[in-house]
């Protein structure tokens, strides 16, 4: 398969996990479902590297703690967030976090009119939002703020993650570290899986189409893509989740969403047209190098 329709099958399948996500809601906490992905994923990840055969210093092992605290906690925030906004609009807000860092840490004109279009997209899409939405939208919006900044968080903690050597051993060890300190807060909220096969199968399903399907296919095309090609097939990714949303969850854009949306996909293609970042972390485990 050419690699931009294996990209465009990674996303369709991250954000139908998503999808499936919001439908168990009403039975699990949103943030209980994001908690049981991240166990889910994690013991996937463990079984699939058994990281125990690395060498772990503790400054390695503290590196990857923190990464992973981040990569849940983003996870969870995503979830909140869904729960009360569009999934296209919650994506295209949360990208908010990685354009920052890209004009953060870039100095071309590139990053400068990214930060731009994210920012007019993003404020467009909020105050739609806010309009249209219903109580619960000022929490979304909230949330996927968070979720945005531990986005960033996310990609500066998982290059030294990675160039600490640890690759996917590294990651399994960051979600498994990053279910255990969240454990405590939610491990309550997820007790109806344990009397219920189907919530069980469903949350395991969530995250298999929302982490390990993407993340495999998203490997294959880093490989076979150079960066501009990523960085356009990156900023499909709102529209995608749009997509997603519309046809699944009823979740229809009005215009102004729509142009707030390609603003943050403008936005996503400038500043990623030079360096990879990970695509879509709230919904798939992707090499953590920006």
């Amino acid at each position: 398969m050419p690699a931009p329709a294996i990209f465009v099958a990674s996303g369709l399948t991250q954000y139908l996990g998503a999808a499936l996500a919001v439908g168990l809601f009403d039975r699990i906490p949103a943030a209980g479902v994001a908690w049981l992905r991240v166990v889910v994923s994690a013991v996937v990840l463990v079984a699939l590297t058994r990281p125990w055969r690395a060498g772990w210093t503790r400054r390695r092992l503290a590196a990857a703690t923190a990464f992973g605290v981040c990569l849940a906690a983003m996870n969870i925030t995503f979830y909140v967030a869904i729960d009360d906004l569009p999934l296209g609009t919650a994506v295209a807000i949360e990208f908010l976090g990685p354009v920052a860092v890209a004009a953060v840490t870039g100095s071309g004109w590139r990053e400068r009119w990214g930060i731009v279009l994210a920012f007019a997209g993003v404020v467009l899409l909020a105050g739609v939002t806010l309009e249209v939405g219903g109580p619960g939208v000022v929490v979304g919006l909230v949330a996927i703020g968070l979720a945005a900044a531990f986005w960033a968080g996310y990609i500066v903690l998982g290059r030294r993650v990675a160039l600490g050597g640890s690759g996917v051993s590294g990651l399994a060890v960051a979600m498994t570290a990053g279910a255990l300190v969240t454990a405590p807060f939610l491990v309550g909220t997820a007790a109806p899986v344990l009397t219920s096969w189907w919530l069980a199968g469903a949350v395991v399903g969530v995250a298999v189409l929302s982490s390990v399907i993407p993340y495999g296919l998203e490997q294959v095309v880093m490989r076979r893509v150079g960066a501009a090609v990523f960085a356009i097939l990156l900023a499909l990714l709102p529209a995608t989740a749009t997509v997603v949303g519309a046809l699944v969850l009823g979740q229809v854009p009005g215009p102004l969403e729509v142009v707030g949306l390609v603003l943050v996909s403008g936005a996503i293609a400038l500043t990623s047209a030079r360096r990879r970042i990970p695509a879509a972390p709230a919904e798939v485990l992707p090499d953590p190098t920006p």
